[in-house]
Parts: structure tokens; C-alpha cells; sequence
């Protein structure tokens, strides 16, 4: 099945390189320490340009979620978890949930996820997967 894949862009090469690599890279400002995602330029928090990249835990808690059931040529006919993940870092990520079941029961908030890379051939995405599973 062939998924839809981000393109990276000069702002995001970095990021995609570290999921080839194994690694959740994220963003660090110089300035006021704060941690964010999506990739950019520029502290989203105070603005400055003083930017460094990093090496994330890759742990995080479920924060949200929706279990989408529409069949997708992508993604098959399976339901599956859009999600938003809590980083230990602090900044919240989009993502998919995979090594569960894509029940309501099985997706408890809070609960502790790690990442699970995924290579999808042109591109290695950060999916997420309960502690332990």
C-alpha cells in the first residue's frame, strides 16, 4: 500500500535524516531553553534565530486521539489512531499509534508511549507505540 509521505524541506531535512537514523531529532532555543516541534528557524516562543538540534528521549504520553474507521487507500481499511503525543521534552506531536488494538479501551490518555520508526521506503516516519508493547 503506498502511504502518503511528507517531503522534506531545508527546515525539516534534519528532522527526516534523524528518523532514517533511528533518532527523534528536535529543536532547542538558545535563548529561552524551550523545546518545540515542528522544525523551523526560529524559537516559536521568543523569536530568536539561536537554534540548536537535539537528540529527544523518544518517550512521551498520549495526549489525544481520535480512531479514524473510513477506509483510506493509504492506510487500508483497518481503523486506525490519529493521535497527539506529549514528548518528555515538552512539545506535542502528531502521529499514529501502532502495536495495539485501535479501541478506545486499549488508547488510554496519559498512557506511556515510545517511538517506533517506520520505514516506508522514500521515508521514515516516527509512529508510537504503548511502553512494553
Amino acid at each position: 500500500m503506498d502511504r502518503v509521505l511528507p517531503q522534506p524541506t531545508p527546515e525539516t531535512q534534519h528532522f527526516w535524516d534523524g528518523c532514517k537514523a533511528g533518532e527523534l531529532r528536535l529543536q532547542r532555543c538558545a535563548e529561552c531553553s524551550k523545546s518545540y516541534f515542528p522544525p523551523r528557524p526560529f524559537c516559536p516562543t521568543c523569536g530568536s534565530r539561536k537554534v540548536e538540534t537535539y537528540k529527544a528521549s523518544g518517550k512521551g504520553k498520549l495526549w489525544s486521539y481520535v480512531i479514524n474507521h473510513r477506509p483510506r487507500p493509504d492506510f487500508g481499511t483497518e481503523p486506525h489512531s490519529i493521535a497527539v503525543v506529549m514528548l518528555e521534552e515538552g512539545p506535542k506531536m502528531m502521529t499514529n499509534i501502532v502495536d495495539c488494538p485501535q479501541t478506545p479501551e486499549a488508547l488510554q490518555l496519559d498512557m506511556p508511549v515510545e517511538v517506533k520508526f517506520t520505514d516506508f521506503g522514500a521515508q521514515t516516519l516516527p509512529l508510537f507505540k504503548p511502553v512494553g508493547a
